[in-house]
């Protein structure tokens, strides 16, 4: 998977449980593709200090998946769904399967 996709998917499962600052940081890194130095300056810290905190939300996001395992659940049971919807000739359950897949 690729590393942005990743850190994106990481996010959307465990961004929750960061602090305030480390998301809004974490965000601008991810979502908004900012430098270190664009984000140093409007949060007024450091360009060590956004790199140390970007590494440290990985870590945590990264030992959240580790002990929940909720991003490996997700893709399989996407990847399965999927696999459905292609050998399935009934249109009910392709359509059923469909809607599942989009809700994921």
């Amino acid at each position: 998977m690729e590393k942005i996709v990743e850190k994106g998917l990481l996010y959307d499962f465990y961004g929750e449980l960061l602090t305030e600052h480390q998301k809004k940081i974490y965000e601008a890194a991810v979502f908004e593709d900012l430098s270190l130095r664009e984000i140093a300056e409007t949060e007024g810290i450091s360009r060590q200090g956004v790199h140390d905190l970007l590494k440290r939300c990985d870590k945590i996001l990264l030992d959240y998946e580790e002990k929940l395992k909720l991003l490996q659940k997700f893709q399989r049971i996407k990847e399965k769904t999927e696999k459905i919807y292609k050998i399935t000739v009934q249109e009910e359950i392709r359509q059923l399967s469909m809607e599942i897949i989009e809700e994921l």
